[in-house]
């Protein structure tokens, strides 16, 4: 069970509900990392007293410093910075909740430590998944899923000693704010209108990713990795309550599926505590005040990234991990006002021309094919 945690990407919404649990569950903070947010930054050191802190942004880095030379935390700048603490001693589980291809990195540089890895980052699977897979095997370490998803699925498998009865894997989706929705009437959505998730109360990015249902494209891909299946075995339901987080499908067609509230902070702690479970500070489900449960299939043409990501990971090798880098581009550029909601679906696919067919890969070619497509979203618009 964890004793001592590492959180990486500590001032956004899946780092701030870690911290929670940490302060219930009574577990030490060894490290704490963010992008820039010196504000929220040290208001956790004073409250945590973590050993090691870091920013990824170096002049935000130098500010914190300042701020906390008071409190014995050694301060770090960059993304070297936030390695060393991925790595840092005294910690036996690193929670990564950075966004993005920024928590790839770390995320190896943890499980390189021998750390156990709580994964909320979907993107340092999606881009580099069987590099991650290679890492966790060559040190014998565990890594526990954080997405609510994820989390469901895991849950739905226990006690099943194998996969092979598994017949496939059911994502929901919540279908975000546009669900229902024309392509004509998605015509002129802004970021504003995106940011109106119905149920989840998440950071900027991810949550124009779910309205988009890229998010649940990321989802897909991640769960080929974690679960070791086919893409072909993974469905996506809409379903709209957010009470259902994901199911699984048996061969003998049983499903089994894990409820709750829409709350964090259940995944969160089953995956620090697991295979223990404990008292949760998110409350109880009470079915009859839900009322009803509702499912639908996906709109794939109004929400075209799902076939995107589907077809990215058919593609294999690079293809997912480009695709990835030209959504988080173009996701920037819609919250920016620089290109319409449609846009995104366009200028992602447009990833694939530019992508090379290779089978092996680095870490470093995953970094050089991000930088190429970033800059060939920004020349596309």
């Amino acid at each position: 069970m964890t004793t001592n945690i590492t959180i990486l990407g500590s001032t956004g919404s899946i780092g701030v509900q870690s911290l929670d649990v940490a302060e219930k569950m009574g577990y030490g903070v060894t490290a704490l990392t963010a992008h820039r947010n010196v504000k929220i930054i040290e208001e956790q050191i004073r409250k945590f007293r973590p050993l090691l802190a870091a920013l990824s942004d170096e002049t935000a880095a130098k500010d914190l410093q300042t701020r906390v030379a008071d409190t014995g935390t050694k301060v770090l700048a960059g993304p070297e910075g936030v390695c060393e603490c991925a790595a840092a001693d005294g910690a036996d589980t690193a929670i990564d909740a950075i966004v993005g291809l920024a928590g790839l990195k770390p995320a190896l540089t943890a499980i390189n430590a021998g750390k156990k890895l709580a994964l909320a980052n979907k993107e340092a699977l999606v881009a580099g998944g069987k590099l991650v897979l290679e890492a966790l095997e060559r040190n014998k370490v565990a890594m526990l899923p954080v997405d609510s998803e994820h989390s469901a699925i895991f849950q739905c498998l226990q006690g099943q000693p194998t996969n092979k009865a598994l017949k496939k894997i059911v994502l929901t989706a919540s279908g975000g704010p546009f669900f229902g929705k024309t392509r004509e009437e998605m015509r002129h959505v802004t970021a504003a209108d995106a940011l109106k998730h119905p149920n989840w109360d998440m950071g900027a990015k991810i949550t124009i990713d779910s309205a988009s249902m890229f998010n649940k494209g990321l989802e897909l891909i991640e769960a080929h990795y974690l679960f070791d299946v086919a893409p072909e075995q993974i469905d996506i339901v809409v379903h709209r309550e957010s009470i259902i987080h994901s199911m699984v499908m048996y061969d003998d067609n049983s499903v089994i599926a894990q409820l709750g509230l829409p709350d964090m902070r259940i995944p969160i702690q089953y995956a620090l505590t697991y295979p223990e479970r404990y008292p949760s500070p998110v409350g109880e489900l009470d079915l009859a005040a839900v009322g009803r449960l509702t499912f639908y299939d996906p709109d794939y043409e109004v929400f075209d990234c799902l076939n995107i990501c589907r077809e990215a990971i058919g593609k294999g090798g690079l293809y997912p991990a480009a695709v990835n880098s030209a959504n988080e581009e173009a996701n920037r550029l819609f919250r920016e006002g620089k290109i319409g909601f449609l846009d995104l679906g366009r200028l992602i696919r447009t990833a694939f021309d530019i992508t090379p067919d290779v089978s092996d890969f680095t870490v470093e070619d995953i970094f050089e094919t991000d930088r190429i497509v970033r800059r060939h979203i920004i020349d596309s618009i």
